[in-house]
């Protein structure tokens, strides 16, 4: 199957770096490792940096797998306005789902980035991100309704929200909803740490979690994969076993992002829920030619109408080519298997294609309704 033209949903990615940037600040960013090092010396040598050869190279008008100095200095030259342009055109995303909760000032917001290319743009809110925010202005024992206004005055405009959870208490979180009062205990106790806090009480990420339950947008779970913050071993889905049965039935779909080494266990939870959704973004780019494998050992449990597409590409608008192109392979590739085992015709790999390209992320976003965030002419 050929999947090149059709539409894709990225309901998870970030903004774009206006910067011009030199060789050790776009390593840095085209992978999970801080940049390049006296012993790594050029994360160029990975998948993702062949990757970038390869899938974009062409779309600068060099040859495939063309020097990386060469490349960058096609990059600088062109500009980062029309280098953005042309990789996202090259993505072909229809509409861009985009967590702005990390280093706004730096990067494009949804509007922005999705103006490249006359798509739809649409805000995710870090509920992190917004509950630092709100602390730094707000009396702790007013903290849980403050916590609440803001979720709803938010949810005028977002589509979603999402937790960085992994990152802060890891995933083994007790399913129950606290108390008012326990609520401002806690954050009582965060603020008499002092300045800038940075959220990490599991009590209060369990009341932001609940709240944004509540209000009934989709919540997202960053799982598995991710920087030297991140704990590894915390952020296993299976650990998320009892949250998801608390808040099953309530309508309220939950998005486990990337997975990745984990990626069949959330297809495992993908089946036995029927309000998680399950991707394999920010994983694709960085397995590069094991990316159809990804792809499938995620589809071996996860139903077809769980499954949605997301780059988590930030920074670099090559990452969004990337992973289209590697997602759009993948995918392709696993259908084309079955059609040549006659496991299914080529009619129902055509309706599972849509619906995992586009059709479940428009359903359980519910884009292009009235709560589905901004118009595509935004």
């Amino acid at each position: 199957m050929n999947l090149d033209a059709v539409p894709l949903v990225d309901h998870h990615c970030h903004g774009i770096l206006r910067d011009t940037l030199d060789r050790p600040q776009f390593e840095a960013l085209l992978t999970e490792g801080a940049g390049p090092g006296p012993l790594h010396r050029s994360l160029f040598d990975t998948q993702a940096g062949f990757g970038v050869r390869a899938v974009c190279g062409p779309l600068l008008d060099l040859p495939r797998f063309i020097d990386a100095e060469e490349y960058l200095a096609r990059r600088a030259g062109l500009g980062a306005d029309e280098v953005t342009r042309r990789m996202l055109a090259s993505a072909g995303i229809s509409d861009y789902l985009v967590d702005t909760g990390y280093l706004p000032e730096r990067v494009t917001p949804p509007a922005e980035l999705a103006a490249y290319t006359r798509a739809a743009g649409h805000e995710v809110i870090r509920l992190e991100t917004l509950a630092e925010q709100v602390i730094a202005t707000t009396d702790p024992t007013r903290f849980p309704d403050t916590i609440r206004e803001a979720l709803h005055a938010r949810a005028a405009t977002a589509v979603a929200f999402k937790s960085v959870a992994a990152y802060r208490v890891g995933l083994d979180l007790d399913p129950t909803r606290p108390s008012d009062a326990q609520v401002a205990a806690a954050a009582a106790n965060w603020v008499s740490r002092g300045a800038a806090p940075r959220l990490a009480d599991p009590t209060l990420i369990r009341f932001l979690l609940w709240s944004a339950v509540d209000i009934g947008r989709p919540l997202q779970f960053h799982v598995g994969y991710g920087d030297a913050d991140l704990d590894l071993r915390r952020c296993d889905p299976l650990l998320l076993t009892p949250l998801l049965r608390a808040t099953a039935g309530r309508g309220v779909p939950i998005m486990l992002l990337h997975n990745y080494p984990f990626h069949r266990s959330a297809g495992y939870l993908a089946q036995i829920f029927d309000h998680v959704f399950v991707d394999v973004g920010l994983a694709v780019s960085n397995l590069g030619t094991r990316a159809d494998s990804l792809l499938a050992e995620l589809l071996e449990l996860a139903p077809f109408g769980s499954v949605l597409f997301s780059s988590d590409a930030f920074g670099l608008a090559e990452l969004y080519a990337l992973s289209a192109a590697l997602f759009r392979r993948a995918l392709s590739a696993f259908l084309d298997d079955g059609i040549r085992r006659e496991f299914w015709p080529v009619a129902e790999a055509e309706r599972i294609a849509s619906l995992i390209t586009s059709g479940n992320g428009h359903r359980a976003y519910r884009l292009g309704t009235a709560e589905g965030g901004e118009s595509r002419e935004a």
